[in-house]
């Protein structure tokens, strides 16, 4: 089957063909550096499937567009889907399948390597010593042994970053609507409500997806309910946290250090190279700016490991729609329950 391959890499040229290459290569993989947005949906002109990332625009206008030209299938080659407006594909007739699960150690390991990373300055420690600056001035970090790290969503991925904060010698705080008996099974670690988490901890990592109940989660509000000086992470989703409530968290010494690999707003920003280019995101900018702040551009997921199952996972689901199959990573309009009367 014929499929168009939207904001593509040479990673992901050369993991789809290997995954592709292994299944027997049944597909004809055609890859487009483009984002996949209404005025590009027209490159899928022929295309049975087409396969798209994270910050493609599988909004109503690209999924009418996309079925003119004769798409039956969208392959999400990522985990989460609410760039897709699922009741209009529903209304189309076209099917939606993702990635359920890929290394869930990724993003765990990402999101440790952060906190490494802003609690020991070791970004500016490898500037200094480049620069042949040995001062210790400015790069005081603390043990995190004995601290308290509040776990928000444990899943997969959160349950695993809670290991690791274990072998570390931290209590564990866990918020999440649907408890993990592997969470609970761990020593020191107990689930608590939301404001509990948010006073009680020195280090709040977000590990929970993106739904319209959750959309900043992170706010003026729960920012003031955090400890002084707290350390936030965020390897999930980006519109998770307000953006400007954590500037001004961070202006007031609330959030005493800020680590994220997501971004509200970084469709426009992220995959692709700006250096030449004067980035017009003030916010962004303004972020940047902060010495407690360290970005990291949507890498969490970016191992071997990662990938090999996100290709494995998309090539097989392309092929099991081909064929008529059961498409067991599908993306189903939720059901609305009617309300009595």
């Amino acid at each position: 089957m014929k499929v168009a391959v939207f904001s593509t890499e040479p990673y992901d040229r050369k993991f789809l063909d290997a995954a592709n290459a292994a299944a027997g290569s049944p597909h004809e993989l055609v890859y487009f550096d483009v984002r996949l947005e209404p005025k590009t949906a027209l490159l899928a002109a022929g295309f049975p499937a087409v396969c798209v990332f994270v910050n493609d625009d599988v909004s109503a206008d690209t999924l009418r567009a996309l079925a003119n030209g004769g798409t039956r299938l969208v392959a999400l080659r990522c985990t989460g889907y609410n760039n897709v407006d699922l009741e209009v594909a529903a209304e189309l007739d076209m099917k939606v399948v993702r990635v359920v699960a890929y290394s869930p150690y990724s993003v765990a390991e990402h999101a440790a390597g952060l906190i490494q990373m802003l609690n020991r300055k070791l970004y500016r420690a490898y500037s200094r010593v480049r620069d042949d600056n040995f001062s210790l001035n400015g790069l005081l970090g603390f043990d995190l042994h004995g601290k308290t790290v509040g776990v928000v969503g444990t899943g997969k991925i959160g349950v695993i970053f809670a290991q690791i904060m274990h072998g570390f010698g931290c209590h564990l705080l866990g918020y999440d609507p649907y408890p993990s008996p592997k969470f609970e099974a761990l020593e020191d670690a107990r689930y608590v409500d939301l404001p509990h988490l948010l006073a009680q901890s020195d280090i709040i990592s977000l590990h929970c997806p993106l739904t319209p109940e959750n959309h900043h989660l992170i706010n003026a509000t729960t920012i003031a309910q955090m400890k002084d000086g707290v350390m936030l992470i965020n390897t999930s989703r980006g519109k998770l946290i307000d953006t400007k409530a954590a500037i001004a968290g961070i202006k007031s010494g609330k959030i005493g250090y800020l680590g994220i690999d997501v971004y509200e707003e970084e469709e426009e920003l992220f995959f692709r190279d700006l250096s030449d280019t004067v980035i017009q995101d003030d916010t962004f900018q303004l972020l940047q700016s902060f010495p407690n702040v360290v970005v990291t551009a949507h890498q969490a997921f970016f191992t071997r490991e990662a990938l090999n199952d996100i290709t494995t996972t998309t090539i097989t689901s392309i092929s099991d729609f081909e064929q008529g199959n059961p498409l067991k990573d599908e993306v189903k309009l939720p059901q609305k329950v009617a309300t009595p009367t």
